[in-house]
């Protein structure tokens, strides 16, 4: 396994929140994270099926674009219920004519369950999956995941994304119920982090 010896890193993402939680993980490590908006870089097109093929795709074009070592991530939730949807449509269900409304996905993500009559708990599992590469074009793949319930009417006003309908296991806050702090320690994307955290040198 390569280790980053780099001390700056491009984080192949334009979600605010995401970045957000990457620069707090990162934070400790010494390592400089720069967001892909701060680069001016747009968003290539994820024409894979898999989360890993998306990531992959974001962090190649990263790189090619900036020559910085970078880190995407292409994360999601799976429905149990909904065989596995939304899945990599994870941001697709939100997508409105102007921008992104993950009241909107949610809002279907419980509503398909309940055309479906599907029973309580409604399970559901996050995935995280990391795809560092570097100038050469080697890379590292890290995968994370947390299991856990969906709850209605959604709770909490932090975070973002689906994280006002997950309940994880163990706990009965939902992700937007929870600090920064609390989220980025049980986390899918900081399982998929301290897996990552074997490269850190």
């Amino acid at each position: 396994m390569r280790r980053l010896t780099e001390k700056r890193l491009l984080v192949a993402t334009h979600n605010a929140g995401k970045l957000d939680e990457m620069r707090a993980l990162f934070a400790p490590h010494g390592v400089e994270v720069v967001g892909a908006a701060e680069m001016g870089l747009g968003e290539p097109v994820e024409t894979e099926d898999s989360f890993i093929g998306n990531a992959r795709i974001k962090a190649r074009a990263a790189v090619e674009a900036t020559g910085l070592p970078a880190l995407a991530d292409d994360s999601g939730i799976a429905i149990e219920g909904l065989d596995g949807a939304p899945g990599v449509h994870t941001a697709d269900w939100a997508e409105t004519g102007a921008g992104r409304d993950f009241m909107q996905a949610m809002t279907r993500a419980w509503s398909e369950l309940e055309a479906r009559g599907v029973p309580e708990p409604r399970r559901a599992a996050f995935h995280a999956t990391f795809v560092l590469m570097w100038p050469d074009g080697h890379e590292e793949i890290f995968e994370g995941i947390a299991h856990g319930r969906l709850v209605w009417p959604v709770r909490g006003a932090l975070g973002h994304g689906y994280d006002p309908m997950f309940m994880p296991d163990g706990h009965d806050r939902t992700y937007a119920e929870m600090t920064a702090d609390e989220k980025n320690a049980i986390s899918h994307r900081a399982d998929a982090f301290r897996k990552l955290q074997a490269v850190l040198g």
